[in-house]
């Protein structure tokens, strides 16, 4: 896929992963980068740091804000033709916990996978209309094997892998290339929901920076699954003996609680 003279949108472009691919692309020859966000203060914070990217507050779990964006961005950004869909959270949960509230167990369903699907269904028609089109789908390494302290973020996760795979088949005979990274434990800001249990040694979270390198190197060179770090791993054991290491997994979380007390 070629980045160069691309006009690019990021969702979650404020912080992690997002940033990160803004701060590499960004150097490149690409001609234009939107982000958005739901924090007016990071966007403003972030386009200090970047005075020529164009920022939009904007939430991927609300329909209507993704109706907003979609006619602002095609009517200031004619060009756009690349869609980085990385907007996303994720929560320790206890499924166990009746204090959750109903509107609250599935935001990261609401954001990390139906806010993906909605801002692919609402710019598709648009990436249509370009000579040369991508759609990068940000799922993550737990969509092979889930972490049993994150249930409902690993579940979208699995689902975002699902669409992607499909999309991707749907659209085979179109000018749009369907690009998914799942990144494996990442340090980004996602891991501050786990920041109480002592998991013991972070040689396997691997650095944004070069999560990002070698994603964009893959988009580079058209490799549609893009598996970084660990990634190809998980999901070699997701197919291996899924069981198993779902059972080690839990086993090593209850001893870094246990250690955590």
């Amino acid at each position: 896929m070629e980045l160069k003279n691309s006009t690019i949108l990021i969702t979650g472009g404020t912080s992690g992963i997002g940033l990160e691919f803004l701060r590499q692309l960004s150097l490149s020859s690409v001609s234009q980068i939107i982000i958005t966000g739901r924090n007016t203060v990071k966007l403003d914070e972030t386009k200090r740091q970047f005075h020529a990217i164009h920022t939009i507050k904007s939430d991927v779990s609300e329909p209507q804000d993704i109706e907003k964006l979609y006619q602002e961005v095609t009517q200031k950004f004619p060009a756009l033709n690349i869609i980085i869909n990385n907007a996303g959270i994720m929560k320790n949960l206890n499924l166990q916990d009746t204090s959750i509230k109903l509107e609250h167990i599935t935001d990261e369903v609401d954001i990390n996978l139906s806010g993906t699907i909605r801002m692919v269904h609402r710019f598709l028609p648009h990436l249509k209309l370009q000579s040369s089109a991508a759609i990068i789908n940000i799922s993550s390494g737990l969509a092979f094997i889930p972490l049993p302290i994150s249930p409902v973020y690993s579940a979208a996760k699995a689902g975002i892998h699902a669409y992607t795979q499909v999309l991707r088949l749907q659209l085979k005979n179109t000018n749009i290339k369907i690009f998914e990274v799942a990144p494996p434990s990442t340090d980004t800001p996602l891991q501050d929901a786990f920041s109480d249990i002592d998991m013991g040694s972070s040689a396997s979270i691997m650095k944004v920076d070069e999560m990002v390198t070698e994603s964009i190197k893959g988009i580079l060179n058209d490799r549609l699954e893009i598996l970084p770090g660990m990634s190809k791993a998980l999901k070699l054991m997701g197919r291996v003996a899924p069981k198993f290491f779902l059972n080690f997994m839990d086993k090593t979380i209850e001893k870094a609680k246990r250690k955590s007390k």
